[in-house]
């Protein structure tokens, strides 16, 4: 499968778009990088991103692999949702400045509904993260959101 640029297959506005590449995108799985830059979003006053953000970096791996597969359908790229996990584990507090990380996010299961989980993982030297998200992608997002809007109450 092709690895698209990230602003092509992440349905979020530019300084939302927490990763930067694409390394490897396959048929159930996706590789993306980020390096930990000063002045980004989320950063500490030392340059650091806190590790709490990995959830988010995991997340936006699964949306660019959503966005690969919708892509190579010629389908057009979809929002998704984080429901949440069970379990973040990460061996550090803060990813340093200047660090690369390596996001990995393989589906383990999803149904005709739009459910699915992903068992991801984020590599770097001395870091280990690791996490299962349990996603949402409704099969006709436009349907979804008019539904959920006749549901909710206006003020």
């Amino acid at each position: 499968m092709t690895p698209w640029p990230i602003t092509d297959v992440v349905p979020h506005a530019d300084e939302m778009i927490l990763l930067d590449d694409i390394e490897q995108v396959e048929s159930e799985r996706i590789v993306c990088t980020r390096t930990i830059r000063h002045g980004d979003m989320f950063m500490e006053a030392d340059g650091s991103l806190p590790s709490w953000v990995g959830v988010e970096l995991m997340a936006q791996a699964i949306a660019a692999w959503a966005g690969c597969c919708a892509r190579a359908e010629q389908r057009p790229v979809q929002l998704g949702f984080l429901l949440g996990t069970r379990h973040y584990a990460c061996n550090v507090d803060t990813f340093p400045a200047g660090t690369r990380l390596h996001i990995e996010a393989a589906r383990s299961f999803h149904d005709e509904q739009g459910m699915g989980v992903f068992h991801c993982r984020i590599e770097a030297p001395g870091i280990h993260a690791e996490a299962r998200l349990n996603v949402y992608s409704p099969p006709d997002a436009d349907a979804f959101f008019k539904h959920e809007s006749k549901e909710t109450p206006h003020g």
